[in-house]
């Protein structure tokens, strides 16, 4: 007889009181509880109830059209949401930008950390992370419209050095989680999700704080079948469980590729790979895998163009070499892309985001290739505030800040770009509409002072240039073959960079379209 309370994920909706907070998990779609989002909506759409929920979450959790987080974007069903990303939640950007409910932007590692200090009953945390960004209160203090009054974040010092104090961001009332089995006494596995996500910090954060733990599962299985270890969420922190009615509820957007025969298979995949057309976001790719080298060991890709690295690794048979992270908890393997971002073919291990972003705002990153949406004079990057789209930091804040280098990447200008490679040059067919490179920057997402006075090395490669950090600013340190200094870089941008003595021309290897042999790095 099962001891756990089994219900509906209707009646999961009718558990929401009216004001309450609600936490959610999930990658993309990766352990997104898709039932009992749309259960939640469906309810609020027949009823007007409930209403006015805080919605907190980490990760982007949606496929950046109708699903995941997606589901609450209607006015009166959220008043404010507490997130890191909200880049594949495109359907709150009109509520967030139209002043219609309050939102928040703190950093990925930041919220699971807070997650960590409410389930010990720790006022907030303190971290150097956000220092000197938007998330500053010296600028935005991570609000994301005229709305948004709360304070969650206060600049001190301590022992003479500035820090961000983040403080709880109040009391979890239903955390909405999924898992793939239960069993009858509400132990829970994960044994056929991609990731474990923070799933454990959150279900401990919502029950230590008198809150309601809700999982949404694939199955119900006899006590004894499930493996102590492999067990990821406890029962004392169940308290209900809402077996998946729709398998289309419960699928998977992206998957983690496991295989037993890891070798045998990597060299089968090696031998029938093609080699893919060589595209501007390869040349951006390839040129970032030239700053690998044997001293650098663990890499973090972002989403965008970072990804195309990791493949690159992948053609040239060397990401042997490297050991792959992303802030998911991947640890190993090669990082997939698009909407199978955060998971990854032939991981070596996959840990609790918890701990791997402790890992990164310790400093545990050799090298991270993120992406780059505007760059302006004093060395800021802007990946988190683009056009009429609210996107979020996600994780780049805890990563760009905390890598001992760091490649950011992106083309040069945006919004219709052309090019051409004819033997081994670069030519630009037709120029991107919108310029890149700026005076200043939309939002400070990476302060370009903090990281040179933090000793990184910093640099941003495009498709036909690449910068280097120094004291004022990005310095021009190459151009593609085949580009013009004058026509297709200065006067593209809307400042005067400073231009290096030594002005290289970029490898004519990155150009060809065939395979670069970087095996010797």
């Amino acid at each position: 007889m099962s001891i756990v309370k089994i219900i509906t994920s209707e009646q999961a909706a009718h558990l929401i009181m009216d004001n309450s907070s609600v936490c959610v998990n999930g990658f993309v779609m990766v352990n997104a509880a898709e039932e009992l989002f749309v259960a939640v909506e469906d309810l609020f759409l027949k009823t007007g109830h409930p209403r006015n929920l805080k919605l907190m979450y980490t990760g982007s959790v949606g496929d950046g059209e109708e699903r995941g987080i997606n589901h609450f974007a209607h006015e009166g069903l959220i008043r404010e949401t507490f997130g890191a990303h909200y880049g594949t939640i495109r359907k709150l950007s009109p509520l967030i930008l139209q002043n219609k409910i309050k939102a928040y932007n703190i950093p990925q590692g930041v919220i699971i950390q807070l997650y960590r200090a409410l389930g010990a009953n720790l006022p907030g945390i303190i971290t150097h992370v956000g220092l000197e960004t938007f998330i500053d209160p010296k600028y935005e203090g991570g609000k994301l419209n005229s709305i948004s009054d709360e304070d969650y974040v206060k600049r001190i010092e301590v022992d003479g050095k500035d820090y961000l104090y983040y403080k709880n961001p109040g009391k979890i009332n239903y955390a909405l989680l999924r898992g793939t089995e239960s069993d009858e006494n509400g132990n829970i596995s994960f044994k056929n999700e991609g990731l474990s996500l923070d799933s454990l910090t959150i279900a401990i954060a919502c029950k230590n704080s008198g809150g309601k733990v809700i999982i949404q599962v694939e199955r119900m299985v006899k006590n004894g079948e499930i493996n102590p270890k492999d067990v990821v969420i406890p029962n004392i922190l169940v308290d209900y469980v809402v077996v998946c009615s729709d398998k289309k509820h419960h699928m998977q957007t992206g998957g983690t590729h496991f295989n037993e025969d890891f070798l045998l298979n990597k060299t089968i995949e090696n031998n029938i790979k093609k080699h893919e057309k060589l595209d501007i976001r390869k040349i951006i790719a390839r040129r970032c895998a030239m700053f690998l080298n044997k001293d650098i060991r663990v890499l973090n890709f972002g989403i965008g163009i970072p990804e195309i690295v990791s493949q690159i690794l992948d053609e040239e048979q060397i990401a042997q070499n490297y050991v792959t992270t992303i802030e998911s908890g991947i640890i190993g393997g090669i990082a997939q892309k698009g909407l199978d971002f955060g998971v990854a073919k032939y991981p070596e291990a996959i840990i609790d985001a918890t701990y791997q972003f402790d890992f990164y705002d310790g400093g545990g990153i050799d090298m991270a290739f993120l992406g780059m949406g505007e760059c302006d004079r004093y060395g800021n990057i802007n990946v988190s505030k683009l056009g009429n789209v609210v996107t979020g930091s996600g994780g780049f804040i805890d990563i760009a800040q905390n890598s001992k280098a760091v490649i950011f990447t992106g083309t040069f200008t945006a919004g219709g770009l052309e090019i051409d490679i004819t033997n081994g040059k670069l030519h630009i067919i037709k120029e991107g509409k919108n310029k890149k490179f700026v005076n200043d920057v939309s939002q400070i997402t990476y302060a370009g002072s903090y990281g040179f006075n933090s000793g990184q090395k910093v640099y941003v490669v495009t498709e036909r240039a690449v910068f280097e950090l120094c004291e004022k600013g990005f310095k021009l340190i190459e151009i593609a073959p085949g580009i013009n200094l004058e026509k297709d870089i200065l006067s593209q941008m809307e400042f005067m960079p400073e231009i290096s003595h030594e002005l290289k021309i970029m490898d004519l290897i990155i150009f060809n379209d065939k395979l670069m042999g970087l095996n010797n790095i």
